[in-house]
């Protein structure tokens, strides 16, 4: 029943990336559709990361007073209809309004999914996590494959996003349905969502966390964002090794994610962070030195291993630093993903007054960063994600259901009523 549930969480992770993944691989038909530059598009793109933020500060409240499983299904079929809706937008300052919504309901079924496997990970002992962000990111990869093929075949945006939102809508409304939602499924105590507070400002040890959270989504997102321009630009890279450069960059960050659970399952959540630190670190001192594209490519690579588990193990060990996993995440969520808006500007306002090797500096810099903080992620886990299994695996979850009752109430009472 566990692994079943385990399954079905992984199956929301990915529509959700799947969403992602729908917009961004038709971002060129809407910008040449709106005729918009590149500054214009990023307006849009900029009000996707405002929405999110200002969205989540809320979501423990919401998600405390109807459950995870109603708003991950409702919000995540939500997001595939603004994805759609984003197609028919006529004028910048619209698709600026339906990118902001996009955020927020993107944001808010981010963190209802991400409580549910807090939730099913304390019941089962050991890590999942990082395996469902990897479910996460092969739904962008997969949606990013078909968006290029619908492309290539000159399909409309409008048709492509159509198809899309039916099959993302189809799998969160079926994979939604094995969610643990009751009392005496998840075997907790009794907690009110109105105990929960409208807004969470993360403070104390969330504050931490989402701090080492900040230093991965940064080295992350510029990355993603920055890893083609650098290889174009600073080291002279023809166009087609630009994008190989992001695309092996995405394949180590889905692959290390994938296989992050065996690993801190064997070596514990915090020597995972650290290790991962480390070798993000020493990926950007890579990129920084190289002065020809084969190194840099290394150097991506080994960030996308470096930051691969910082964000899922971020947000379990938020899940499990209280008595409510919903609250946790949001804190976390609103400081970490406030790097997702700041980092494509901070590196391009680094690169303009100096260089972008001088920007992949910082990165370097934030990814050894990870490494010292990568004990805020292992110290409350449960034993199982802290290293060893077996009896131990049992002794934790048995301890999970007793002494961590408060854990899930809000959204179990929530979905009984």
């Amino acid at each position: 029943m566990r692994d079943k549930e385990r399954r079905s969480v992984a199956a929301v992770f990915g529509a959700h990336g799947a969403g992602s993944g729908t917009f961004a691989s038709r971002l060129p038909w809407l910008s040449d559709h709106l005729h918009l530059s590149a500054g214009k598009l990023g307006i849009a793109l900029l009000m996707t990361s405002i929405g999110a933020i200002c969205a989540m500060p809320f979501a423990g409240r919401l998600v405390a007073r109807l459950g995870t499983k109603i708003v991950a299904r409702v919000l995540i079929c939500a997001f595939a209809l603004v994805v759609l809706a984003a197609s028919w937008m006529p004028s910048l300052p619209a698709l600026a309004a339906a990118t902001t919504v996009l955020g927020a309901v993107g944001g808010t079924s981010d963190m209802a999914m991400n409580a549910q496997g807090i939730l099913v990970e304390k019941r089962m002992g050991r890590s999942i996590m990082s395996g469902l962000h990897g479910s996460w990111s092969t739904g962008v990869l997969v949606a990013a494959l078909a968006g290029s093929l619908a492309a290539h075949q000159h399909v409309s945006a409008r048709v492509h996003f159509a198809i899309a939102a039916a099959v993302i809508a189809a799998v969160a409304v079926a994979a939604t349905h094995a969610f643990r939602t009751t009392a005496a499924d998840v075997g907790l105590a009794e907690e009110k969502s109105e105990d929960v507070p409208l807004f969470v400002v993360p403070r104390g040890v969330i504050l931490l966390i989402g701090l080492v959270g900040f230093c991965g989504i940064y080295a992350e997102v510029a990355a993603q964002d920055w890893s083609s321009v650098y290889m174009h630009r600073t080291l002279h890279g023809d166009e087609a090794e630009a994008a190989f450069t992001t695309g092996m960059f995405a394949f180590t960050m889905a692959a290390g994610r994938l296989s992050g659970d065996a690993v801190v399952g064997r070596l514990g959540a915090a020597a995972t962070v650290r290790a991962c630190g480390v070798v993000g670190a020493l990926g950007g001192l890579l990129v920084v030195v190289a002065r020809s594209p084969l190194p840099a490519v290394v150097g991506f690579m080994l960030i996308g291993v470096g930051v691969s588990v910082v964000v899922p193990l971020a947000f379990a060990a938020a899940g499990h630093a209280g008595p409510n996993p919903t609250l946790g995440v949001a804190g976390v969520a609103t400081i970490a993903y406030g790097a997702g808006m700041a980092a494509p500007g901070m590196i391009g306002g680094i690169a303009n007054l100096t260089s972008l090797r001088v920007a992949f500096t910082a990165v370097t810099v934030l990814a050894g960063l990870v490494a010292l903080g990568g004990g805020l992620l292992g110290r409350n886990a449960p034993a199982a994600v802290h290293g060893g299994g077996g009896e131990a695996a049992g002794a934790s979850a048995h301890a999970d259901a007793v002494g961590l009752a408060a854990a899930a109430e809000a959204e179990a009472l929530a979905n009984e009523g």
